[in-house]
């Protein structure tokens, strides 16, 4: 009896891979990432079921689709062994990781190491097939670090017999995304720009919608096993052109550009940490790389998985009404390394505790402790915060720009400006860990303890710090002036905000006014409480 051949797409003849009898799940690594984040729903809608992979799980753990049924969570880092023992059982793999740590070009032996023994992993696990997002660019000795390790990443995961499709894609456009996110904030900021002869480069920029598309489409498209396809938009301009129409789309009077031979990659990644979000780490490979021409070779994906794909104008309006409707899905600083606790045990730990009473109810106190960070700002002092993050990025650090993926809600390692989401209680706490350059590590936990009959609480702030050195210990001392005004005039801030809050639900629900508040015995709100404590 004759084999049975797959089945036809009725509008290109392309045969399909996918079998709906196939309950075997999918396999996505980089889950927390900014694509990751976006293809598992994608996947999940196509009625696929989809492991995750993720060093930290719960980071996932209030994702809308976290609930589904067809979704699982692994907690596993790639460097360990047991990579295969969660592979196993899986139909296909998608190798969404790219470290970018810019240390003496450690990031690309790092990187060509992962995914050797990712692809090792996968042959033991008997995958099907794996799927690769890499990076444009004309091949050659030219090569950036950056695509360089690109292209180290594909080899290496093409190792084994396990069949590799790789998509190369060059800027993504979307709203949370890196390459958005400098263009935006160049624009932004520069009416008239000193720019390298980059800006004269060729490019081909792709809108996230789209890349997911192709991510969707090539596990299901039996043309694409096996094979290197570039995905670009209809549109091959100028980055010059790229921040005009960035510009444009920003309502902004055209941009001045001035190139200048003598701006090379390192002082361009020195520009690009001053006046965008993005950290040196990740601003010096990408900058480097800009010296490339990245634009699709051919038109191989397009046919195989046709889609109208947005212009450059149209990804860059959809990525802005995203962000303005608050409802952006991932961010390029969710991918961020959660480390492991601070070793608190031992040495000298500074603590500084303001300690409010609040005359509403936990809820309320939570959203307001929630706000901070990003455009929302710190409650009080807000020009303090905002040189503190100035100087952390001339430093190397974060600073403020990173700002934050919704200006209402946090989810569990979520950056919040030079801050980590570590631990989130609902109603009950925030945890924040610092990420922002500083001779020691810092901790910042608000922690809210509910009253009998729950209409009004207490809020304790916490700032712990662990000097290294003393240089560690200058800077706790040097700073310590400061909190009685930063600390005391935020949770004083938290608490007229939630208070208002309150207030905002009585007037919703149609109830009365509440009875008097409760007072301390001096007859007034009671005021914040300070405790400032060394412990060993």
């Amino acid at each position: 009896m004759a084999e049975t051949s797959a089945p036809q797409d009725h509008l290109t003849g392309r045969s399909r891979l996918r079998d709906r009898r196939d309950e075997r799940p999918v396999a996505v690594t980089g889950a927390t990432g900014y694509v990751g984040g976006r293809l598992v729903p994608r996947l999940l809608e196509r009625g696929y079921r989809v492991r995750c992979f993720a060093r930290s799980p719960r980071k996932l753990e209030d994702r809308s689709w976290a609930s589904n049924e067809r979704v699982e969570f692994v907690q596993c880092d790639l460097e360990s062994d047991d990579v295969a023992a969660h592979l196993r059982g899986c139909r296909a793999a998608y190798y969404l990781v790219h470290s970018m740590m810019a240390v003496d070009g450690d990031f690309a032996r790092r990187d060509r190491v992962l995914a050797t023994r990712f692809a090792e992993a996968a042959l033991e696990a008997r995958l099907d097939r794996m799927i690769y997002l890499g990076g444009l660019g004309e091949t050659g000795d030219d090569l950036s670090d950056h695509l360089r390790s690109r292209r180290d990443v594909e080899a290496a995961l093409s190792s084994t017999d396990v069949p590799l499709t790789t998509l190369r894609a060059a800027i993504i456009i979307g709203s949370g995304s890196v390459s958005f996110a400098i263009l935006r904030y160049l624009v932004e900021h520069l009416p008239v720009m000193i720019t390298p002869r980059w800006v004269l480069t060729e490019c081909q920029p792709i809108a996230i919608r789209d890349v997911l598309h192709y991510l969707v489409e090539s596990l299901e498209c039996e043309e694409t096993v096996g094979r290197t396809l570039d995905i670009g938009g209809p549109e091959v301009l100028r980055y010059r052109d790229l921040l005009r129409t960035m510009a444009k789309a920003r309502g902004l009077k055209k941009r001045l550009m001035i190139p200048v031979p003598l701006l090379t990659p390192r002082l361009s990644s020195y520009w690009i940490q001053l006046v965008t979000p993005i950290g040196n780490r990740i601003a010096r490979p990408l900058a480097e790389g800009l010296r490339n021409r990245v634009v699709a070779r051919n038109d191989d994906a397009a046919r195989l998985m046709p889609k109208r794909l947005l212009t450059v104008r149209e990804s860059i309006d959809a990525a802005i009404e995203r962000i303005d409707t608050q409802s952006v899905e991932t961010s390029w600083s969710d991918a961020g390394r959660i480390e492991g606790d601070p070793d608190w045990a031992g040495g000298t730990v500074f603590e500084d505790t303001t300690t409010v009473r609040i005359d509403a109810p936990a809820k309320s106190v939570y959203r307001a402790v929630c706000r901070v960070g990003g455009g929302h700002g710190w409650y009080a002092l807000d020009w303090l915060w905002h040189v503190r993050g100035m100087l952390d990025v001339l430093v190397g650090g974060p600073g403020l720009r990173r700002g934050r993926r919704d200006p209402e809600n946090v989810t569990y390692g979520e950056a919040l400006d030079f801050w980590r989401v570590v631990g989130i209680e609902r109603d009950r706490r925030l945890d924040l860990r610092a990420e922002m350059k500083v001779p020691g590590d810092a901790e910042l936990h608000f922690v809210i303890d509910e009253h009998t009959g729950g209409r009004s609480c207490s809020l304790t702030q916490r700032a712990l710090f662990r000097p290294k050195g003393l240089l560690g210990l200058a800077y706790w001392y040097a700073v310590l002036p400061l909190h009685g005004f930063v600390f005391s005039g935020m949770t004083a801030g938290i608490r007229r905000a939630a208070e208002a809050d309150k207030k905002q639900m009585i007037e919703d629900d149609g109830l009365a006014s509440p009875a008097t508040p409760e007072r301390s015995p001096a007859g007034s709100a009671e005021a914040p409480s300070k405790d400032t404590t060394a412990s060993r």
